[in-house]
């Protein structure tokens, strides 16, 4: 007997309220490192897949950097079709239960959906990771006999997300893909600078053997300029992708910040999945916070990270300290929230002046009251700094959490890349009216795309750079 199809009901979103997952109790996970969100059942999956309005000009796929056809893989998970809904993620995103983790989707696809107005978004990242979790647990994998292998070959320097989205697709078009990166894993930051309760690294691992298994080949612990010459790989391959991010901290040249306790963030959370994960990386020691009093300067993603982080390593006490309001947090309204549920310290409007130290060991931040003011010219409202209210945050450790630059190679001069005044790469205007940008640098055969060209920014944004170059690789080759 055939399958019952299930009748659509247009007016789904009246009688099903918006569901979000389930947490863990915030006991449990504030002492290991696993992800706090509770899976769902598959008929949950498919109510909420049907609160879609199917709009005729759909906002949330706009929304979306990658373009992801949403409506269309809700209406299938509506109808129970898990797999040709995980397949037609994959259409456009190589990595979709990683970005049903970590993307922004109430400033992006959820932000945009039609429901957001008044009856709660489709919850699209929930169903986006659920149903791509299935499709790779049960050894899903597209078809691809229909592919016409090449001769073609593409070094591909930087596993991170913008790496990864230029392999994929262009192993999915017979072209063969070698990835280069310098640490143990794939998946870059998504690896080493994202904590497991947002993304547990055996997720990464998986998608690593989703990605060979397509036939992309990974070249780990192997440093470019170091183990192997970027004028081998010039001289090995058709075409170069770079996407090798940006790892050097903003530190804010605080007066103080050389004292002993004082910790780059990204040396801290990169240290913290070095020692749960057992990687062995010497450049990155163990940072253990056990009953200190931590203080995180910064708002951002990565603030967060630390702070709930610092929370599961059981620190003493854990402040996060911001020079604007709450509401102008960059990082996720989500994120916060779970930080004050387990039991982080928000200070706000409070601008660091100075680290102090007594023997060049830590022992506090010093920081002045902050005022904001609208600006007469609009935009973004300006922060006043009150130097007549000051006061010392008393603190063991201070993590520094004010974002990150770019990371030029010292190789770069010598394969002919230009660069910014600030160190990021610099690609050519694209020909295309109906392409934003290109990642064709300057040199040619070499394009670059994710951090190292825009600056810190959204996983799904280096995805689609990725893609993006791996059209334009094709192109150049000719496919």
């Amino acid at each position: 007997m055939s399958q019952q199809v299930k009748k659509f009901d247009p007016l789904t979103f009246l009688k099903e309220e918006r569901s979000v997952h389930a947490k863990r109790n915030v006991a449990e996970r504030t002492i290991d490192f696993r992800e706090i969100y509770q899976p769902k059942e598959e008929s949950e999956l498919s109510n909420q897949a049907a609160r879609c309005l199917d709009c005729g000009n759909p906002y949330c796929e706009w929304k979306c950097p990658l373009h992801n056809y949403i409506p269309n893989w809700l209406e299938l998970v509506r109808k129970d079709k898990f797999e040709q809904a995980a397949q037609l993620m994959h259409e456009t995103n190589p990595l979709p239960e990683i970005c049903g983790r970590v993307c922004p989707q109430d400033r992006l696809c959820e932000q945009a959906c039609t429901l957001n107005t008044g009856f709660g978004a489709v919850t699209i990242g929930e169903i986006e990771k659920t149903v791509s979790d299935r499709a790779i647990k049960n050894g899903w994998r597209p078809d691809l006999t229909h592919v016409v292998k090449t001769d073609k070959t593409v070094a591909i320097v930087g596993a991170g997300p913008a790496g990864l989205g230029c392999a994929e697709l262009l192993a999915r078009n017979g072209v063969k893909p070698i990835v280069f990166d310098k640490y143990p894993e794939i998946g870059g930051l998504l690896t080493f600078g994202i904590p497991g309760f947002k993304l547990e690294k055996d997720i990464i691992q998986k998608r690593r053997e989703f990605l060979q298994d397509l036939g992309v080949e990974f070249r780990l612990n192997t440093e470019i300029g170091k183990h192997v010459t970027i004028e081998e790989l010039q001289q090995k391959y058709d075409a170069l992708f770079l996407g090798m991010g940006c790892y050097t901290s903003v530190d804010g040249n605080l007066p103080g910040q050389l004292a002993n306790g004082v910790v780059k963030a990204l040396d801290f959370l990169i240290g913290n999945i070095n020692q749960l994960e057992n990687y062995q990386m010497a450049d990155y020691p163990f940072y253990d916070l056990k009953d200190k009093r931590v203080v995180v300067l910064g708002g951002g993603d990565t603030a967060m990270d630390c702070v709930r982080s610092s929370i599961r390593q059981q620190a003493k006490s854990v402040a996060c300290v911001y020079r604007r309001d709450k509401d102008s947090m960059p990082g996720s309204p989500q994120e916060i929230k779970n930080a004050i549920e387990e039991g982080v310290n928000f200070i706000f409007n409070r601008q660091p002046l100075s680290i102090e130290n007594e023997n060049s060991e830590v022992k506090g931040v010093l920081v002045a009251e902050t005022e904001l003011r609208d600006n007469d010219g609009g935009g973004r409202k300006q922060f006043h700094i009150n130097q007549d209210k000051q006061e010392l945050l008393e603190a063991d450790v201070v993590i520094l959490a004010f974002g990150f630059s770019a990371s030029p190679a010292p190789w770069f001069d010598n394969l002919g890349v230009s660069q910014k005044q600030n160190g990021l790469i610099e690609t050519q205007p694209s020909n295309d009216p109906d392409v934003q940008y290109s990642q064709q640098t300057s040199a040619k055969g070499v394009y670059a795309g994710g951090d190292m060209v825009r600056g810190a920014d959204l996983v799904v944004t280096a995805i689609a750079e990725g893609r993006q170059a791996a059209r334009e690789i094709m192109e150049y080759l000719g496919i």
